[in-house]
């Protein structure tokens, strides 16, 4: 018979309970988002994010749970991301899930929220492993050969700036709203890709390492130029920066991607993260994979971004191979997906950022 599991997640700014079962069928899926709390901050305000997760965990819970038509009693399992992230948010989550566990008796599994987002195209698309995975979001970009729930190979990844983060800070610049993402995106189908000659950080080195900081400030500085020269930003500035933004980080990560196929000769190529819902980067991503010979799968875009229908499904792949975690199951702000790798963007106390 199919495990059926409950999924929370509660990583960065968006709450979200799940249901799903074994077969791949989502049986509900709700998420509560956060925007409106952080817009006049300019970004994710962590105090904030962990206050709201605690007062609107339970609540997804119940909400996903009346979707489904279900009860706790019903459920094999509980999935909870444990990290990496905001850690106020991880622990609010991770608290409520061994609460929960606790309180039924169900098993417990906790799930790193970048496996979550590596394993979509298994509960979407039932891909089988090997696969090649790029992992684009807000906080993290790598290059990964997922080989199993567990075993993941990175090849590459950002030495700076994820891409959603310097979304986001392009937006910030631009005087758009937050988060980034879609308003760059919207304001770049009006713009000029190529009327300010923006650079393609690391396409002069091997490998599949990207870095977008020195993109990020190159925009700055066009737009410091235009406003010293006339005294501010015309709309068309405006959509002609995002456009070039947008063109330079799609042939970053096409060439990039280019590369990590022909390295592994895989036979799926797979996007998943937040960033991945932007239709342009898909564009450029789809057409490499096509020319590789290699099929090419995005979630929906509702799995693009943090869900915990994802995270519901990691735990089942995780149960099934084995995994069951207790009450000592910590809430982790760092956790790589291969921790046979070296770190990209440092490490202290609490372990490698990526």
């Amino acid at each position: 018979m199919s495990r059926t599991f409950l999924g929370i997640e509660s990583s960065c700014d968006d709450t979200a309970a799940a249901v799903v079962r074994e077969d791949g069928t989502i049986l509900a899926s709700v998420v509560a988002g956060q925007s409106a709390l952080h817009a006049d901050f300019g970004g994710v305000v962590p105090e904030i994010a962990a206050r709201a997760h605690a007062e609107k965990l339970d609540l997804c819970v119940e909400q996903a749970l009346a979707q489904a038509g279900l009860r706790l009693a019903d459920l094999d399992g509980i999935a909870v991301t444990a990290g990496p992230g905001l850690i106020g948010g991880v622990l609010s989550g991770v608290m409520l899930a061994k609460g929960l566990a606790a309180g039924s008796g169900l098993p417990l599994v906790g799930v790193n929220h970048l496996a979550g987002h590596a394993l979509t195209p298994r509960l979407t698309d039932a891909v089988a492993y090997p696969y090649l995975m790029l992992l684009v979001s807000g906080g993290h970009c790598q290059f990964l050969m997922v080989d199993g729930p567990d075993a993941f190979t990175r090849l590459g990844g950002t030495i700076d700036d994820a891409p959603g983060e310097a979304f986001d800070k392009i937006a910030k610049l631009l005087g758009l709203p937050q988060p980034g993402g879609p308003p760059v995106e919207a304001a770049a189908r009006a713009g000029n890709a190529k009327r300010f000659a923006l650079p393609r950080p690391l396409l002069d080195r091997p490998g599949c390492d990207l870095s977008f900081s020195g993109l990020k400030t190159a925009v700055l500085r066009q737009r410091d130029e235009l406003v010293a020269a006339q005294g501010g930003l015309h709309e068309q500035d405006r959509a002609d920066l995002c456009a070039g933004f947008q063109a330079a980080v799609a042939d970053v990560l096409a060439e990039k991607t280019r590369r990590a196929l022909e390295q592994t000769r895989a036979p799926v190529l797979a996007v998943a993260g937040g960033v991945a819902a932007n239709q342009t980067l898909r564009a450029a991503l789809e057409a490499v994979a096509d020319k590789a010979g290699a099929r090419f799968l995005a979630p929906p875009l509702t799995l693009c971004t943090d869900n915990a229908a994802m995270i519901a499904w990691a735990g089942i792949e995780a149960y099934a191979a084995g995994q069951r975690d207790g009450m000592d199951l910590a809430a982790r702000p760092r956790w790589p997906l291969d921790r046979d790798a070296a770190p990209m963007l440092g490490a202290g106390k609490k372990g490698a950022k990526a």
